[in-house]
């Protein structure tokens, strides 16, 4: 006989077997939690949540209590590279324990892929810890980075004055014709950063290159906004050495998707004029406050961003694990399938 604390607990299903009618209100739910504490549109996200439910190809896992869908969460594949799209809770039912059986639902699916390395997740969304990491399953294998949400208010661009020309620079508005000289940029600046090892695309050129595509064309980072997109190139070698990369994350917010300067030119305020650049910009278009997110361990960057007007609205961690498929088998929660 099944405890009394199981009885209560949501049944965890396979996403599949949901039809995208089940989903439909904890997605209008996720919307309006994502506009209330981000100031964050996630319709685009949700459509594509809806559109892949609907041709039950979304793998994941989902909570259901009674006839109510009370979590999901759901992982694609790159490579030999698993990442956890999306893990939302009701806040009814908002727990360490139910989301850690949906997180360990996912985990415990990805260990059975065939040359699975690591496993990579931003999940903003979930339950804060406090100032220490939180457990997480197949803990042994897990890294966790703290990192920050930060906003800009409108008008802050405004009071701003431009970078001293201390180096001979020139800037310009993003163009297609320079994303591969951008990819080898990102692939330059991010060796040894603690950013590329919670993003492993930083690492190479072709990897920098899928992570700029997934900027430009998919929504999850919002809708990329060129005419606020910056990068900076010394005139004597036509070398490019800086980008600023901006999206609408609604239609009066905008949000930095990547800012980051060539290692040989930094200190001499590339960064700090890109930005403030990019957030002239949306300003102008009408973008009540800007945001951005940045690992806590990045003072350098946090201190930029502060001297800019930027302050943390909210802190999360990005959790990474490797060597998955090495660890020991977990017990399943009680509900698995």
């Amino acid at each position: 006989m099944a405890a009394l604390s199981d009885l209560r607990l949501p049944a965890l299903v396979d996403l599949r077997q949901l039809r995208f009618e089940d989903l439909e209100p904890l997605l209008e739910d996720e919307i309006r939690e994502w506009q209330h504490a981000l100031d964050w549109d996630f319709r685009p996200s949700a459509e594509l949540v809806r559109r892949f439910v609907r041709m039950q190809a979304l793998n994941g896992f989902a909570l259901v209590s009674g006839a109510r869908t009370v979590g999901y969460c759901y992982f694609v594949f790159e490579e030999t590279k698993g990442l956890i799209g999306d893990l939302y809770v009701a806040q009814d039912h908002r727990c360490k324990e139910n989301e850690d059986r949906l997180l360990g639902a996912v985990l415990q699916s990805l260990r059975s892929a065939p040359h699975l390395q690591r496993v990579e997740s931003q999940l903003i969304m979930l339950s804060d810890s406090g100032l220490k990491p939180r457990d997480l399953p197949y803990d042994a294998c897990a890294q966790s980075y703290r990192r920050n949400f930060m906003i800009a208010p409108r008008h802050q661009a405004a009071g701003l004055q431009p970078a001293s020309p201390a180096a001979a620079v020139e800037y310009g508005s993003w163009h297609e014709g320079i994303q591969d000289a951008a990819a080898r940029l990102i692939a330059r600046s991010y060796i040894g950063h603690v950013d590329s090892l919670i993003n492993d695309q930083y690492r190479s050129i072709a990897g920098a290159r899928r992570f700029l595509t997934n900027i430009i064309q998919y929504p999850g980072c919002g809708s990329f906004f060129q005419p606020a997109s910056v990068h900076a190139t010394d005139p004597r070698t036509g070398r490019l050495c800086g980008i600023s990369l901006a999206s609408l994350v609604s239609f009066d917010v905008g949000h930095i998707t990547q800012i980051c300067v060539d290692p040989e030119v930094k200190g001499r305020g590339i960064g700090y004029e890109m930005l403030r650049r990019s957030m002239q910009v949306l300003d102008g278009h009408g973008c009540r406050r800007v945001s951005l997110t940045v690992t806590g361990s990045n003072r350098e960057a946090i201190r930029l961003y502060r001297g800019l007007g930027f302050q943390t609205l909210r802190t999360f961690d990005a959790h990474v694990w490797e060597a998955l498929q090495r660890q020991p088998q977990q017990p399943k929660a009680a509900g698995t399938p």
